[in-house]
């Protein structure tokens, strides 16, 4: 049975290995782990809300005893709040309390009999459902909506009737607290970490807090009735959209009410915040597991993928006579793979040696082909010669001489194609030099001592836009040298400039001492110039020069040959 299961093994595919050694490391202790993860997160989030609870039930108990207790206070000022300096005494009583804005004693009509400080006018005072309360013999009321702005932050007042000796309702004693000093505050020692503490109305709006971005803009729905002698706890969203767990509980007065607010941690963030408990097992799982699989991996895959990623780079040199002979040893896929890599390494040898024979040979009939297209030119041109030698009029003697002079351009053609390093393009600075090397050597017996100028940008061009280019200059040469250069020389000047997307080849002669400038005629130089012009998507241009001379201007779209490096 062993030696079946250690042959299975060995014959088994690197796929069926790593997950046996996957389950077998991962399966019971992962399974173990996220049950007791689970299981700490739940017991963990159940304690915040408790935490969460009792942190706002001590804030309002906190409340509740100073509310209370400026009841009590209230209630020990009857005496003292009447009297020529009762003004003066107010006022040093509240400079005395922390948190208190004002202390004021009201009559049963409600004007002010005393006040530590300015109070505002409010003719509708005895409307005011605090006030009717007192009046209809409530020992005490607490309200955040007076009617009146009685301070500059919001603040709480907290009113008890004012009685004569016999228990009759005289006044109104009531003190301006504020706000801010009642508000519950962040204890980090007990309350849960991210906590943050506000003041709500009934209604759910906010009157003060520690950061008010960590509570909804408005907590309607959640306050709008009694929340109850007990403190209420929920789920939601804060301003920035983070999900938070929020606690309320009212204070004293029922219309205030202490809400709480701390970070809802998911699991994700708890796992983050609990590395050791909830991330701990796992993590020595998932390193058993790595070890075995690294194991596995690196005998039975990586090392063979490695060798034959040699292979590869050998191949990728153009060196196909290496085989991965190692890989024999190597696991199923891995021997298939190295048997099809050097299969195919075989295929592309033989195709390539096919390839590169096949395009010698062509590269060597094109050349071949170019070579006996110039020489046949030249046949042709040679025949022209000797017919016209046989000519008297000088005209047909001329029109011989152009036609030459054209072929000639012809064969520079090929002659260059077939002579270059490559068949497609031809440097265009060396062929222009030639040709009006040619054209100029050409005409050595009636003309002496021309100069020329040869200002081209370095651009390899193409056949197709190289003859209608030629061409043209043989054309705007020819009649440069017939009407521009005196018989004594003269100066020739061939500029081509590559501009952006054009292209401009520009001749232009010194023109004749004393003779006014060229004129372009409608002959047949004129007339094939601008025929190749159109050939190449260009046009052909004739401006007379200050000099006395012409300049002969073709401009076409820049051929997209690439320059040679």
């Amino acid at each position: 049975m062993l030696a079946v299961a250690r042959m299975w093994w060995w014959k088994s595919t690197i796929r069926s290995r790593l997950a046996i050694v996957m389950s077998i490391a991962l399966a019971p202790v992962l399974l173990l782990s996220a049950a007791q993860s689970v299981l700490i997160f739940n017991h963990e989030s159940l304690e915040q809300k408790v935490d969460l609870t009792g942190a706002v039930e001590r804030s309002a108990a906190s409340a509740n005893a100073r509310i209370n207790y400026a009841g009590v206070l209230l209630r020990g000022l009857e005496m003292v709040s009447v009297g020529p300096e009762c003004t003066s005494r107010l006022a040093e009583i509240r400079d005395r309390l922390p948190g208190y804005a004002n202390l004021v004693r009201f009559d049963t009509a409600g004007e002010v009999q005393c006040a530590a400080s300015s109070i505002p006018s409010d003719p509708l005072r005895t409307d005011r459902p605090w006030f009717r309360a007192l009046r209809r013999g409530s020992a005490m009321t607490v309200t955040i909506e007076p009617g009146a702005a009685y301070g500059e932050e919001p603040v709480l007042l907290v009113s008890v009737p004012a009685k004569d000796r016999k228990g009759l309702t005289i006044g109104v004693l009531t003190g301006v607290i504020a706000l801010e000093s009642i508000r519950p505050e962040i204890d980090p020692r007990f309350d849960p970490p991210g906590s943050e503490a506000a003041l709500a109305d009934r209604t759910g709006i906010l009157v003060t807090s520690t950061r008010a971005a960590a509570f909804p803009l408005t907590l309607k729905g959640r306050l709008s009735g009694d929340v109850g002698d007990r403190a209420a706890a929920w789920s939601g969203k804060d301003r920035l959209g983070q999900e938070r767990v929020f606690t309320a509980a009212p204070l004293a007065a029922g219309d205030i009410r202490a809400v709480f607010s701390a970070p809802y941690r998911d699991v994700i963030a708890w796992v983050w915040l609990n590395p050791l408990s909830a991330a701990g097992l796992p993590l020595l799982a998932f390193g058993l597991a790595l070890a075995g699989v690294w194991v596995v991996a690196d005998h039975g895959l990586v090392r063979w993928i490695s060798y034959l990623q040699r292979i590869a780079a050998i191949y990728a040199h153009g060196r196909y006579n290496v085989h991965p002979q190692r890989a024999q040893r190597a696991p199923p896929e891995i021997r298939d793979l190295a048997e099809t890599l050097d299969c195919m390494a075989t295929e592309i040898a033989t195709r390539d040696r096919a390839l590169r024979d096949s395009l010698v040979h062509k590269d060597d009939l094109l050349r071949e082909i170019h070579h006996r297209v110039k020489n046949n030119l030249q046949v042709i041109s040679s025949l022209l010669n000797m017919q016209q030698r046989t000519l008297v009029d000088p005209a047909a003697r001329a029109a011989i001489s152009d036609t030459q002079q054209r072929i000639g351009a012809l064969a520079l053609i090929y002659r260059a194609l077939y002579e270059g390093p490559d068949l497609r393009k031809v440097d265009l600075r060396t062929f222009l030099g030639e040709l009006i090397n040619q054209l100029i050597m050409s005409d050595t017996g009636t003309r002496t001592n021309v100069r020329t100028e040869l200002v081209v940008d370095t651009l390899t061009i193409d056949p197709d836009h190289l003859a209608p280019l030629a061409l043209y200059a043989v054309e705007a040469i020819s009649n440069a040298k017939k009407h521009g250069l005196a018989q004594s020389g003269g100066a020739l000047r061939v500029s081509f400039r590559v501009r952006g997307d054009l292209a401009e080849l520009a001749i232009t002669d010194s023109g004749r001492e004393g003779a006014s400038p060229a004129q372009v005629g409608e002959g047949v130089g004129s007339t094939l110039m601008r025929a190749f012009a159109r050939q190449l998507g260009g046009t052909a241009s004739f401006r007379a020069e200050t000099s006395g001379g012409m300049t002969a201007c073709l401009t076409f779209p820049a051929p997209s040959v690439p320059t040679p490096s």
